[in-house]
């Protein structure tokens, strides 16, 4: 840290300061929809408004890229993990690039950076007490021969009974499960039963380290109340030690001789992700990435939602007090409440909510979105997007407010003075008006230094305003004495907020300060010019355009049928009717049931071997709650010849029968007369 040689505001002498800014790294297999897409702006919004003050600045992001899920989706997409993640990372890259996000460097945390530190925290931690192991129950594949994560298991519902129920989490009743609590646990992997058995991990031992935390926590006063009271209350609360491993093969190795077939849990890898970021920066800059995260003098602000906060106030905090090698932790933490999608959920699978691509596909420009989530950020409490409220917030706002004061004042100096800045002394109601403005940007520096960044852009807007008041009170148009004056101050207020929205509106900051035809680079102006007017008399201005437009009815209506979810609804009701050619194509045959038997480790499932005529058939049918395998042998079935087969519990079904099902009841479709095994059924 070292002094600046001026003074910048209100006479303070300031000092150059080392700010290091993360995000909550972006998971890899997704389309980031709104809502994520609130913390990497918060962020950037942050470091543009830093760098305008002269500071060093560094803001690191990245995909998140190991874990459960992508294993997951990668055997869904028949892809590797490595596919799948060098897939969704452009896709990441993109959609950021777009929003104009001033990443330094936006990485990934599957490089071998990543690998060492991870490898070489945990190391430290361990040889400081603070890992132990522990015996735990798991849910394991026989066939597979490997230990299931939760992702990898699915079965019955222990709540509601739903047959839609991952190891955790049922699709149905939406209730958090354990994997071991499933009924008819079977793996996705090749549809085997599963088994429980127990396996060996590794904990971060966090009661250990409550001492440490608690402390360090209470004294975070800056911290956003959110974060800092729900950190507290899981302190309070009494913490428990924390698994760090996982059994899988994609991500961070675990160093340790036998240990070969884990992995570190991804809760425990991705924080450290900063780090590697950071140090996969340096590499490409030749720069040093431990004087961004070693040095007592670096402040380190990150941003996220409020279900990231204890994985970034408890686990990876935690984990840099337990490895003692002289990390910085975080100075200020600023977390948000969800933004929701017009009352509901965000749900790309249902066509529900806005996504980062569909932002693109929109044309409606940059900004007007940038505006309309800062404008809404749910810095308190959950909010809603909703087309109205974005219509309005453009319309009124954008257009009616901000773009409208810098049009006019842009066209009267056109219209009146050809173009050139007014060369007249400051009257006492200009030098008055400044001081106002002065001590609006002296607040908003406050409001965004402090991360309070929805505080920051009112006032934004409270500049707008005052622009507008001041044109109208003095009536240029008509008052001629003032005509002058109040288009000079007015021209003097557009760059002011030029430099003070360019955090905000970067695309709009440079569209105003290019027909102001100033001087240097919006981007990179210091924030104290803000402060001055910048316009002495004898300038010349380019004609203006218009900053922003509005949108109109139908396209809001367009917008907001198009991603209700409904068209999706629509499309699956319309693709449950079938044409007869389609239902033709079913062979239906009558089946006589030779054999019945329960599958061993099922409740629900049936083999059955079928004389279809021709040959014999092996089914496999849920029909154990409701029939004891010696009241089917014998019957005529009607079943459907000529499925796919599949695999359930590991054994394969050639056929399926048909049964009719209402509540709890299932009554079997049999055939009654002497007709003989293989008959079609039309």
């Amino acid at each position: 840290m070292w002094v600046i040689s001026f003074l910048r505001g209100r006479g303070v002498t300031m000092t150059k300061k080392k700010i290091l800014i993360t995000c909550a790294l972006p998971y890899v297999n997704n389309i980031p929809h709104l809502g994520n897409i609130i913390q990497v702006l918060s962020a950037d919004v942050f470091a543009r408004y830093q760098r305008h003050t002269q500071n060093e600045v560094l803001y690191v992001c990245g995909t998140d890229e190991h874990g459960t899920t992508t294993e997951s989706i990668a055997l869904k997409e028949g892809l590797s993990p490595q596919e799948i993640c060098d897939k969704y990372y452009k896709k990441h890259k993109e959609i950021y690039e777009w929003f104009n996000i001033s990443f330094d460097y936006f990485g990934r945390t599957s490089t071998h950076y990543h690998h060492e530190i991870t490898q070489d925290l945990f190391l430290k931690a361990y040889n400081n007490g603070y890992i132990f192991e522990k015996d735990l129950e798991q849910t394991y594949c026989p066939k597979c021969e490997k230990f299931l994560a939760d992702r990898f298991v699915e079965g019955t519902c222990p709540h509601c009974g739903s047959n839609n129920a991952r190891g955790d989490q049922c699709e149905d009743c939406s209730k958090v499960l354990d994997a071991k609590e499933l009924i008819d646990p079977c793996c996705t992997i090749c549809g085997s039963a599963a088994t429980i058995r127990t396996s060996r991990h590794l904990f971060l031992d966090l009661p250990k380290l409550s001492d440490k935390l608690e402390p360090w926590i209470t004294g975070k006063r800056n911290w956003s109340a959110n974060a800092r009271n729900f950190s507290l209350g899981w302190i309070h609360e009494g913490l428990e030690p924390r698994c760090i491993t996982r059994d899988l093969q994609w991500g961070v190795k675990v160093p340790l001789e036998g240990w070969d077939n884990k992995v570190f849990y991804v809760w425990f890898d991705a924080c450290i992700g900063y780090i590697s970021i950071t140090a996969d920066y340096a590499a490409r800059t030749n720069d040093d990435w431990k004087r961004w995260w070693k040095d007592p003098d670096v402040d380190l602000y990150q941003f996220m939602g409020k279900d990231n906060v204890p994985f970034h106030t408890i686990m990876f905090p935690a984990t840099l007090m337990a490895a003692d090698d002289g990390y910085i932790l975080v100075h200020q933490l600023s977390s948000t409440e969800y933004l929701n999608y017009e009352g509901g959920a965000f749900s790309k699978s249902r066509g529900r909510g806005i996504f980062g691509n569909d932002v693109i596909d929109t044309s409606i420009p940059v900004d007007v979105w940038r505006y309309y989530i800062y404008i809404n950020r749910p810095e308190k409490s959950d909010v809603d997007f909703t087309w109205e409220d974005f219509q309005k917030r453009n319309n009124e706002e954008l257009v009616g407010n901000l773009g409208n004061f810098i049009y006019r004042a842009l066209t009267f100096v056109n219209k009146y003075y050809g173009g050139v800045v007014p060369d007249v002394d400051d009257e006492e109601r200009d030098t008055a008006f400044y001081q106002e403005v002065g001590a609006t940007i002296d607040q908003m520096a406050s409001d965004i230094g402090s991360a309070r960044l929805k505080s920051g852009l009112k006032l934004l807007m409270k500049l707008a305003r005052m622009g507008n008041q001041f044109f109208q009170e003095d009536e240029p148009w008509k008052n001629e004495s003032r005509r002058p004056h109040t288009i000079k101050t007015a021209l003097n207020l557009c760059a002011t907020m030029a430099i003070a929205m360019e955090p905000y509106l970067p695309e709009t900051a440079e569209k105003v300060w290019n027909m102001l035809k100033a001087q240097g680079d919006v981007h990179t102006s210091p924030w104290d010019q803000a402060r001055r007017p910048m316009f002495s008399g004898g300038e010349r201005i380019a004609s203006p355009v218009m900053l922003f437009k509005k949108l109109e009815d139908k396209t809001i209506s367009s917008l907001k049928t198009r991603y209700s979810g409904k068209k999706q609804a629509q499309k699956k009701e319309e693709s449950s009717m079938i044409q007869y050619d389609d239902f033709a194509k079913c062979d239906f045959r009558v089946g006589y049931v030779e054999s019945a038997e329960r599958v061993e480790g099922s409740k629900k499932l049936l083999k059955l071997i079928v004389d279809i005529g021709d040959e014999k058939r092996q089914l496999v049918a849920g029909l154990a709650e409701f029939y004891a395998p010696e009241s089917i042998q014998g019957k005529k079935i009607v079943m459907i010849a000529n499925l796919e087969p599949a695999k359930l519990f590991g054994i394969e079904s050639q056929g399926m029968l048909l049964a009719a099902e209402k509540g709890d009841s299932v009554s079997l479709l049999t055939v009654e007369s002497d007709i003989e095994p293989g008959a079609k059924v039309r």
